[in-house]
């Protein structure tokens, strides 16, 4: 296994928690409604890479988890918690 994984073989910590925000929001959004809104917040993603995220095949820059969690009115290190 690669050393850039999660001991479950996930590329990232934050997708788990990402998930769970999105899904916490009012209404129902999608994941292609939060790629459209973190869009305006200036990162450059679209509802195949929230998937990628969501699901741990792809991995998180610092960059992309400032933004996460400054949307979601949260911290970086809140995002890397599992739990």
């Amino acid at each position: 296994m690669s050393k850039n994984r999660t001991e479950d073989g996930r590329r990232n910590f934050s997708g788990i928690k990402i998930a769970v925000y999105r899904k916490a929001l009012p209404g129902r959004v999608s994941q292609e409604k939060l790629a459209e809104m973190l869009q305006l917040e200036g990162l450059d993603c679209d509802k195949y890479t929230i998937k990628k995220i969501e699901n741990g095949s792809r991995a998180v820059t610092d960059i992309e988890l400032k933004i996460f969690a400054k949307f979601f009115h949260t911290t970086a290190d809140d995002l890397l918690h599992e739990k």
